[in-house]
């Protein structure tokens, strides 16, 4: 099972220390400057603390203690955070500048974008932001990265990169945005658009916001991953009604895949879920999918969507010590193996 480590793109502890200078040399975004009022888009980001137990899905992987960020996007009380900050939360606590903490709610989560909806449970005294519901950012475009902490902790970014991007825990989404410079609270952070919209939500730190062939330094830029806010609108009402996306569910394993030098390695494996069931071993060199070779995640992920839905089984073709084999395995709906978990 991959550590805290291998995932520390999802979890600033401990790289604070490393990227704070980043935020003090960086602009901050001032009033005058915007045709909006900065200051009340700025308070619709709330501070968020959740803790999870032990026992629970993502414990091992994401810890039990999580803080971040989130977006309150209407007047009922709604916020909009990244999912890895509430996800198996048996409690949730929010503070909006100048207020009281007050307890909240997991509304929502989905998998397939990352977002998740929880509700507060207390009125909050802020004018909620307008997320946007098209996709319209583009590469170059001017941009504010915020937190929960107003215009001081908040920083002037540009988007340097709009591509696919693949996370080794089975997830992809196709546009994700990249910005730059980095900033250190990237967990749930809101993305405003010059317009004084939300337009993302802040997911990771990476190496490679700005790819080196991309820029004139030959270097990776690092920066941070957001996922575009419009994703939330053909699922909000689902989200708000049952939890969960209506839409038929992706085949899932239980399976954290690295990518390194054109070939994929098994990383880690979920416990009880179907890998784990299956006889695939961490180490696994993965060379293909029913007999399909495959030599990118991203190829990977969609040669295993377009089998079916959710309870399909699939053959991982692999290389172990020299030898090539196949390992069957019956996948499982990712949204009922998370339930089954929270009930122990």
């Amino acid at each position: 099972m991959p550590t805290n480590q291998r995932l520390n793109g999802h979890r600033p502890t401990g790289l604070l220390h490393l990227l704070d200078p980043a935020l003090k040399l960086a602009n901050h975004p001032e009033e005058d400057n915007y045709n909006f009022d900065l200051y009340a888009a700025l308070d619709s980001v709330v501070r968020l603390e959740s803790k999870v137990p032990e026992t629970a899905f993502s414990a091992q992987t994401l810890g039990t203690e999580r803080d971040g960020s989130a977006v309150l996007i209407n007047h009922d009380g709604i916020l909009l955070t990244i999912g890895y900050l509430v996800l198996d939360a048996n409690s949730i606590i929010i503070k909006a500048y100048g207020e009281e903490p007050i307890p909240a709610e997991l509304v929502g989560y989905n998998h397939e974008t990352g977002l998740a909806l929880i509700h507060a449970l207390r009125p909050l005294n802020k004018k909620p932001i307008e997320n946007s519901k098209e996709d319209r950012i583009e590469e170059k475009m001017s941009v504010i990265v915020a937190p929960y902490g107003g215009e001081h902790h908040s920083i002037c970014a540009e988007v340097v990169s709009r591509r696919e991007f693949c996370g080794s825990w089975e997830y992809m989404i196709d546009n994700a945005i990249f910005t730059a410079p980095i900033h250190p609270n990237w967990s749930g952070a809101a993305l405003i658009n010059e317009a004084g919209k939300l337009c993302g939500i802040g997911s990771l730190w990476v190496n490679d916001a700005m790819e080196a062939r991309s820029n004139d330094n030959n270097q990776d830029v690092a920066g941070n991953m957001f996922v575009p806010s419009n994703l939330l609108t053909p699922i909000y009402n689902d989200l708000i009604s049952y939890g969960v996306a209506s839409a038929t569910t992706r085949p899932w394993l239980g399976l954290y895949t690295s990518e390194v030098a054109d070939q994929l390695f098994v990383a880690g494996i979920v416990p009880d879920a179907p890998a784990d069931k299956s006889d695939l071993e961490i180490g696994d060199l993965i060379t293909g999918i029913n007999n399909h070779s495959t030599a990118s995640l991203s190829e990977m992920y969609k040669k295993i969507w377009s089998l079916g839905v959710a309870g399909i089984d699939i053959t991982i073709n692999i290389i172990r010590d020299g030898l090539d084999l196949d390992v069957l395995i019956k996948t499982d709906n990712r949204y009922n193996y998370m339930d089954k978990r929270k009930e122990h």
